[in-house]
């Protein structure tokens, strides 16, 4: 079951990166993330926006491209983004259940 919402800690491992990187991208894409704050003030992340930095993750730090470049890249193509976001979430799971079976073996 999916979480409704998450942590900037714990988006923060999901991407394999650093919470300031996740606070500097959240700040960098209004227009894309919008993380609703806590009573305490705190950014709460909705799976929507998880997604949308995966995406920039994929696009920044896989593709190398600039932050204007992403934003460039996810108004144009936001579909084929999600799709390959997607797809490498796929992948890296079916790469996680090949290694357990091989420790099985």
């Amino acid at each position: 079951m999916e979480k409704m919402f998450y942590t900037i800690g714990e988006v923060a491992d999901i991407l394999g990166e650093s919470t300031s990187l996740v606070r500097f991208w959240s700040n960098s894409f209004p227009t894309f993330i919008k993380p609703e704050r806590n009573a305490k003030g705190n950014r709460r992340f909705n799976p929507s926006d998880v997604d949308t930095l995966k995406q920039i993750h994929l696009l920044v730090k896989g593709n190398g491209m600039t932050l204007e470049g992403a934003a460039k890249k996810m108004r144009e193509s936001r579909r084929t983004v999600d799709s390959r976001t997607k797809a490498l979430d796929s992948l890296k799971e079916i790469r996680r259940q090949l290694a357990d079976v091989k420790k099985a073996l």
